[in-house]
């Protein structure tokens, strides 16, 4: 199940301003970010959708997804695989909790370079 995207985009405060009024209708609504760098949208059930900056160094890709998965166990697990297929690592099996309390999570570079994450959060669960 998906967790979350993020998108980059090349003008933050535009994007974030269309996708208000574009989400509005829908009920979406920024739940958290930081300003010159990312915005992420409240899309219900705990799925978010994220714009990020294509500015933005480091960690951050022109494409993310996460990928919501069952238990600590099940990260480890697709951290491992990945690794073996041939993935780069970004981001060892681990808790994270500047996220959320409970946030556990990996992130690796695909082939292309996309960072793809798997989390487990006990408040999603």
């Amino acid at each position: 199940m998906i967790d979350h995207v993020t998108i980059s985009v090349s003008d933050l405060e535009r994007s974030r301003k269309f996708y208000e009024e574009a989400f509005s209708p829908l009920g979406y609504k920024i739940a958290f970010g930081e300003k010159e760098k990312f915005w992420a949208f409240d899309l219900g059930k705990g799925f978010l959708f994220e714009i990020c900056s294509a500015n933005t160094t480091g960690a951050l890709t022109s494409f993310h997804i996460a990928f919501r998965v069952a238990s600590q166990q099940k990260v480890r697990e697709f951290y491992d695989a990945a690794i073996l297929a041939g993935a780069r690592d970004n981001g060892a099996p681990g808790p994270r909790p500047h996220y959320t309390e409970n946030y556990y999570a990996c992130f690796v570079h695909d082939p292309d370079g996309h960072n793809i994450e798997a989390v487990f959060d006990t408040w999603k669960s």
